[in-house]
């Protein structure tokens, strides 16, 4: 399988195109900011260290009324029940600009329930950030409500703190779907505004009006990592199966679990054939922290 291999200073980036365009490690000096894939999971793109997400974000929970109609879209992972994150992660995209330092990647023919797009990504690597631009161009015949996202995995040790801000949080119910119409006040255990440690359970939610900034600390013998995202990413979520697993995903998102059954389809914009969206995210490192 091929491997695009990005080199900054200590800095190393390989990014999969026949992947979903994922990145498959990154690492400075040896040490990971992202969880590194293995060559023995290379059936399981959710195996990577970061995926994107396109022409929307996690699950939906079934077919949704537009335009006078109803539209569905079929489970698209062995396993899953509802269709998730779109399908720009299970396809190969092409290269097509590279340097030492730089790649972008197109996605031709994204294609899933009503919509269809075409999507470019380009990451930037500096000895001490990546940047990510992923940009999507709507190829539907009717204006369809697009999203889009990244879902980075980090690693999770007993060193690792988060914190950022948001306003409230959509509460989960037995299928991974929102329980409320209407995003929550954030309990306690949930409030990041403070660096603290992610709770030892499960954690599997969404956070409305997110600022667009976040820091995970890693411990003294780590890197830490300083997270920005550009509009329209202003939901952050948060899962991680409990603090037995070696991971957990900060995803900067531009909508709710399944937003496009949810009243105004919050994050969600309308994009007439032709029309663009998109967003950047920055990762930014430091060894030492937390």
């Amino acid at each position: 399988m091929e491997v695009a291999r990005l080199a900054a200073g200590g800095a190393r980036l390989d990014v999969l195109p026949a992947i979903g365009a994922g990145i498959a490690r990154l690492d400075v000096g040896g040490l990971p900011v992202l969880r590194p894939w293995s060559d023995d999971s290379r059936a399981d793109p959710f195996a990577l260290g970061c995926n994107l997400l396109a022409p929307f974000s996690n699950r939906i929970s079934s077919g949704f009324d537009h335009a006078g109609r109803r539209l569905t879209i079929e489970p698209n992972l062995p396993g899953e029940a509802m269709p998730i994150h779109g399908d720009a992660f299970q396809k190969p995209w092409r290269i097509t600009e590279r340097s030492g330092v730089a790649i972008r990647l197109e996605l031709a023919g994204g294609a899933i329930g009503p919509w269809r797009y075409r999507a470019e990504v380009t990451y930037r690597l500096e000895p001490d950030s990546l940047s990510a631009g992923l940009a999507l161009v709507s190829l539907s015949e009717d204006v369809v409500p697009f999203g889009l996202g990244f879902h980075p995995w980090f690693p999770r040790s007993g060193h690792t703190r988060l914190r950022f801000r948001a306003d409230a949080v959509w509460p989960e119910d037995d299928r991974h779907l929102p329980a409320t119409e209407a995003p929550e006040v954030i309990p306690a255990a949930w409030d990041f505004t403070s660096i603290r440690p992610l709770p030892q359970g499960w954690i599997n939610n969404a956070f409305a009006g997110w600022d667009g900034r976040a820091s995970v600390e890693q411990g003294p013998d780590a890197l830490s990592v300083e997270i920005h995202a550009s509009e329209p990413l202003r939901t952050a979520l948060i899962y991680s199966p409990g603090d037995e697993a070696p991971f957990f995903c900060f995803e900067p998102v531009s909508h709710p679990v399944d937003a496009v059954n949810l009243p105004g389809r919050p994050g969600l914009q309308e994009l007439a054939p032709g029309q663009t969206l998109s967003a950047e995210m920055q990762l930014r490192w430091i060894k030492g922290g937390g």
